[in-house]
């Protein structure tokens, strides 16, 4: 035999796993180059010689998600780019996306983002917002107000952890102008946290910054009585869209004006409680403070 035959030559992967990572790997590669073609899934195939439904499966069980939702991710991503950072208007937007036009970037928005582009842009444009950090039963608190009232209250453990407090609440609306003033928002401490202040005669102002969707959310854990807890699907249905829990969900995680708007009312659908961006901990104690005074 010829020395040379025995050389071993590289190990390739040919079994199907193999042959199905190519296969990933190669669609990836042309929507993130493509994408303004805005590929559909029998082009891709095309492409790539190989049938749609196959591709299909093949795609979503590697990636966990479809070719056609990693192009809108991809786009999504880019759109973001654009009006951001590049500060295109919606119609130039679009058209440099590959969409037929601003509807098409709409729904894209709307479906992924629960917002529209405009809102999205937007993000606190024209709105100047008052803040200070104050002690509360929950740890130290950070209070945060605009002329019409209470836009965000947030929590943080601890004097340390006031500037990750500060940052997390200051990228929710990224275009407003901020001003210190603590003097200026002690009163929402007691007229939050003091159960002698709660008066229906003598309601706190709030203003909730957020999109269409989230309101209808936060509006709906105004609801829950003070003491008892609903689930998410429970919110989901109030707000008319039962099928929505997951964007229920996420838009009770997105709750800006934490313990006022009760998101810490909102279980999963075992009663278990699921999450809190303030921390399971604190949830705790809050629904056992409101137990307690109940």
């Amino acid at each position: 035999m010829n020395a040379l035959a025995k050389i071993s030559s590289p190990a390739v992967d040919v079994t199907p796993e193999g042959m199905d990572y190519d296969t990933v790997r190669r669609v990836i590669e042309l929507i993130t180059l493509d994408y303004r073609a805005q590929p559909s899934l029998d082009a891709i195939a095309a492409d790539l010689g190989q049938s749609p439904t196959q591709l299909q499966k093949v795609f979503t069980r590697w990636a966990g998600l479809s070719p056609k939702a990693f192009l809108q991710a991809v786009t999504l991503d880019h759109a973001k780019r654009l009006l951001g950072v590049e500060g295109l208007p919606l119609l130039e937007t679009s058209y440099e996306l590959g969409l037929s036009g601003p509807g098409r970037l709409h729904d894209l928005f709307v479906t992924h983002e629960a917002m529209s582009p405009g809102e999205w842009k937007a993000r606190g444009g024209g709105l100047t917002i008052r803040y200070g950090f104050h002690p509360s039963p929950f740890g130290r608190a950070l209070v945060m107000a605009t002329d019409r009232g209470l836009a965000g209250l947030a929590f943080a453990d601890g004097f340390e952890d006031q500037q990750a407090c500060l940052d997390d609440m200051t990228r929710r609306w990224p275009n407003a102008v901020y001003v210190e003033d603590a003097g200026g928002t002690a009163d929402y401490i007691v007229r939050v946290f003091d159960r002698s202040q709660w008066s229906a005669e003598r309601p706190l102002q709030i203003v909730l910054i957020g999109t269409d969707f989230q309101v209808k959310v936060w509006r709906s854990l105004l609801k829950i009585p003070f003491g008892k807890t609903v689930t998410y699907s429970h919110v989901a249905c109030d707000i008319g869209q039962p099928t929505a829990s997951r964007a229920v969900g996420a838009a009770v995680g997105a709750n800006p004006i934490s313990f006022v708007v009760p998101c810490h009312r909102a279980v999963g659908k075992s009663g278990a409680l699921t999450g809190y961006h303030w921390g399971l901990t604190r949830k705790r104690a809050i629904l056992g403070w409101e137990a307690g005074n109940v």
